[in-house]
């Protein structure tokens, strides 16, 4: 099931949209902690934020770009700003799309779908399907997904790319400057930490899968996958 993170100070607006994400079977999760909404966001791990740009302390333009060191989901301004430089603005500053305030909820909903169709899903199923089975551990790049057993996990594009990479590897390293030059574009313009915030989060999605301690961080060097687990 996908899951929509909700950064709107409106409570009324905010519990509308959940309500319609509900009935459409996602999961929405309302934000309200306006100061640490990144770490809300790395908390979650959603698949695609519907964002305000008039929040509390930071604007939606700072938060988005934010989440963009550390993600690719994708993220969909809410705003009453309807200038011409204010849409400018968000999707410069990471943005995949801007809805105007006051909006029809069966429209963000349309425009929700087409998102996560482009990001997650909807690859021609005249294609076959590529698949990276290593022990039991076993990545769909194209969903993106992982499972291992009878647990299934999605993945933001950036966590599938990232595990695609270590386990193609395996079991050779996979550098810090291979990874930053496969997951974004100039690694000169990613902050170091970023690497291992994204590091972080594929670990906690592999342990969703109650595999621990399968990517290993070789000091000076970068990250590779260690078999942990055995598809006995």
């Amino acid at each position: 099931m996908y899951k929509i993170m909700i950064v709107e100070d409106d409570f009324k607006i905010a519990k509308l949209l959940s309500s319609h994400m509900e009935r459409y079977g996602y999961d929405s999760y309302i934000i309200r902690d306006f100061k640490n909404v990144l770490e809300e966001f790395n908390n979650i791990n959603p698949h695609l934020v519907l964002l305000d740009v008039n929040l509390p302390k930071y604007d939606g333009y700072y938060w988005c770009k934010k989440i963009r060191q550390v993600s690719s989901c994708p993220v969909i301004f809410l705003s009453a700003r309807s200038g011409e430089m204010e849409q400018i603005m968000g999707i410069e500053s990471g943005g995949d799309d801007y809805i105007i305030k006051p909006f029809y909820y069966d429209v963000v909903i349309a425009k929700i779908k087409g998102q996560l169709r482009r990001a997650y899903g909807s690859y021609s199923s005249n294609v076959k399907e590529r698949v990276i089975d290593l022990e039991g551990l076993v990545l769909y790049p194209e969903r993106p997904e992982v499972s291992y057993k009878d647990k299934n996990i999605l993945l933001t594009k950036k966590e599938a790319v990232l595990a695609e990479i270590l386990m193609s590897n395996y079991p050779r390293v996979a550098t810090r400057e291979y990874l930053l030059e496969k997951l974004w574009d100039d690694e000169s313009f990613v902050e170091d930490n970023t690497l291992n915030v994204n590091v972080a989060r594929l670990r906690k999605r592999f342990e969703e899968l109650d595999i621990q301690n399968a990517v290993q961080t070789v000091r000076g060097l970068g990250y590779k996958i260690v078999i942990t687990w055995s598809d006995n």
